[in-house]
C-alpha cells in the first residue's frame, strides 16, 4: 500500500497535478472553483507557445512569494508584444492577435498601452479576464519588468476536471 501511494505522489509531482482556480482573472476559459489538470512533462520535448495556458511560480515576477498562477502566453522569447493597434488589438510582431474566442466579454485587450520585446528564456503572459488580471501588464516597470521565466512553468493546463458540467479539454 506503501508503494502505491508513493507512486500516486511521485505521479503528482512530475506527470499530472490538479490546481483549483482560485481567483476570476482566466474567466470565462477558467471559472472560480473549477479543478484543472497540468501536463507537469508537456515541456519537456516542446516548446512552450503562444495562446497556451500554463501554471508557473509567480516569484520575482508577478508576486514577492513563491505563489502559483495560470496565465495565457501571449508572447514567446524574440516576440515584440504591443498594445494597442488602432482597432484596439494586441499585436504579435506587428501581427493582430485575434482573442475573441477567450477575451472576457465586454474587456479591453489592455486597458492601457505596453510595447515589449521578450528577452530569451521569458515570456509575456495575461488573464483572459483583463480587467480583472494581475498579469505581465502590471508588473511593467517592476524589477523583472512583468516577464515570466521559462523555468518557473509548472506545466500546461490540459483539462478542466471539475465541477462535470466543465469537463473538457483544453485545445493543445
Amino acid at each position: 500500500m506503501a508503494a502505491i501511494v508513493a507512486m500516486a505522489w511521485l505521479f503528482s509531482i512530475f506527470i499530472l497535478q490538479q490546481f483549483v482556480i482560485s481567483s476570476n482573472s482566466m474567466e470565462q476559459t477558467l471559472q472560480v472553483g473549477d479543478r484543472v489538470v497540468v501536463n507537469h512533462t508537456a515541456y519537456w520535448f516542446n516548446p512552450i507557445v503562444s495562446g497556451d495556458l500554463i501554471v508557473f511560480n509567480g516569484r520575482d515576477s508577478l508576486s514577492l512569494e513563491d505563489k502559483d498562477f495560470v496565465k495565457r502566453v501571449i508572447g514567446v522569447a524574440g516576440d515584440r508584444v504591443e498594445c494597442c493597434d488602432p482597432n484596439g488589438w494586441i499585436t504579435i510582431n506587428d501581427v493582430p492577435l485575434d482573442e475573441t474566442s477567450y477575451l472576457y466579454p465586454g474587456d479591453l485587450a489592455s486597458n492601457f498601452e505596453f510595447d515589449v520585446e521578450v528577452p530569451e528564456g521569458k515570456l509575456w503572459v495575461l488573464g483572459d479576464h483583463r480587467s480583472e488580471s494581475a498579469d505581465s501588464r502590471t508588473q511593467l516597470g517592476a524589477p523583472g519588468g512583468g516577464f515570466v521565466s521559462t523555468s518557473q512553468v509548472r506545466g500546461q493546463v490540459v483539462a478542466i476536471l471539475w465541477p462535470p458540467g466543465r469537463l473538457q479539454l483544453m485545445a493543445q
